[in-house]
């Protein structure tokens, strides 16, 4: 079987639109599965080294200085590039371009086209689109959803809630709920010294860690504001965020506000295979409270680093976030939540408990068994109309 992946995003751009499809590609090939990903090219980036990649040349997204949108021109002509490749089927990644390319490309060859949605598109709008009233932009985007999944014949929601968020909305379209899966790699043991060491941070200070996009719908503010109420009872703990986004500006700002320069640390992007690992291994805490997460993939990252976690549970992290998974479950307000990122730093069998109990839990979200749902979905869809 062949399969056409179509994506407006994918590495080096680091969010986890990028890991699901890397982590699903690779296993599928596993499978005898083979894929072919269509996605934008970025600044620097080395194309001949990739294997199964067309790159397609793409435009700046203002107020967003990472993404990068395919020029609907260009994209024509990488698809029409593939005419004499064969594919079965055309899964598409994400509701832009890619999206109206992908099924556009489906009807002509006459084969299925299915989507992951992988973003929860109304609270995405509230943050980029602020100016808009919040009733009418959920309104606009439900709308929008419902006409993008009545074009394929399948949808894969990563996560049961978000299942049900699209049943709400009146989508009609079969959704079948696959997660993406964790590789072998991901549970590799980071190298906890290796990163404070990068990092430049004394081996002796307890760090509360946030991994991910620096993006104004990650909630990231309120973990800022959680972490100056950490201080008060923990005042030799570190906050490190690592990760990109168009936030990262105001959050410095709010973090010199606070009155935190001294305290909080940017660190970037990480590699995957190495300082990522490290930074997980490092934590002694790991706190998200995002409010848009279809899956929440950082979570089982840190669970698999044997990293204690903190967190709300909203959409998609529900359904990670299960009992003895080696978290704490907590409100989005800040005392509480401090109260519980505190708990966790003072105690220490409490953190040996959560992180036996993480590494356990972890390993049962194996990305092999993932992949082989996704393989028999693919080997079931009906030929488009």
């Amino acid at each position: 079987m062949r399969v056409l992946f179509v994506s407006d995003v994918f590495f080096p751009r680091v969010n986890g639109v990028s890991t699901s499809i890397a982590t699903f590609r690779a296993d599928l090939e596993r499978l005898g599965v083979e894929t072919l990903l269509v996605a934008p090219r970025y600044a620097g980036e080395t194309v001949s080294e990739e294997h199964g990649v067309v790159r397609v040349a793409g435009s700046k997204v203002p107020g967003d200085p990472e993404d990068r949108r395919m020029r609907w021109g260009a994209l024509r002509r990488a698809l029409a590039g593939l005419e004499r490749e064969s594919f079965d089927l055309v899964h598409v990644h994400t509701p832009f371009v890619a999206h109206y390319a992908g099924v556009r490309e489906a009807r002509r060859r006459g084969v299925p086209a299915l989507a992951t949605y992988h973003t929860f598109f109304e609270e995405y709008l509230h943050h980029y689109v602020p100016v808009l009233p919040r009733p009418l932009g959920r309104t606009l985007a439900r709308a929008f959803t419902r006409s993008q999944c009545s074009a394929v014949q399948a949808l894969v929601a990563p996560s049961e809630p978000l299942r049900q968020v699209l049943c709400e909305y009146g989508v009609d379209t079969p959704v079948h709920v696959i997660p993406t899966g964790l590789p072998a790699d991901r549970f590799a043991p980071g190298n906890a010294a290796r990163f404070r060491a990068l990092a430049q941070l004394p081996a002796h200070r307890p760090l509360v860690t946030y991994v991910g996009r620096v993006a104004h719908e990650k909630n990231i503010d309120f973990l800022v504001r959680v972490f100056e109420r950490v201080r008060r009872s923990v005042p030799e703990a570190m906050l490190i965020i690592a990760g990109e986004g168009p936030a990262r500006e105001p959050l410095r700002k709010l973090v010199g506000q606070l009155g935190l320069t001294a305290d909080v640390r940017f660190v970037g992007y990480l590699d995957r295979d190495t300082s990522l690992l490290d930074c997980y291994a490092a934590a002694s805490v790991f706190a998200f409270a995002s409010r848009t997460e279809t899956q929440g993939l950082v979570l089982l990252e840190a669970l698999a680093q044997g990293t204690p976690v903190v967190s709300t549970a909203e959409l998609g992290t529900k359904s990670i976030l299960a009992p003895a998974c080696g978290a704490v479950i907590a409100e989005e307000h800040e005392e509480p939540f401090a109260a519980a990122v505190v708990q966790v730093l003072r105690d220490a069998d409490l953190r040996d408990l959560l992180s036996a109990q993480a590494r356990t839990y972890a390993r049962g979200w194996s990305s092999a068994s993932m992949a082989a749902r996704l393989a028999e979905l693919y080997r079931t869809l009906p030929r488009a109309a």
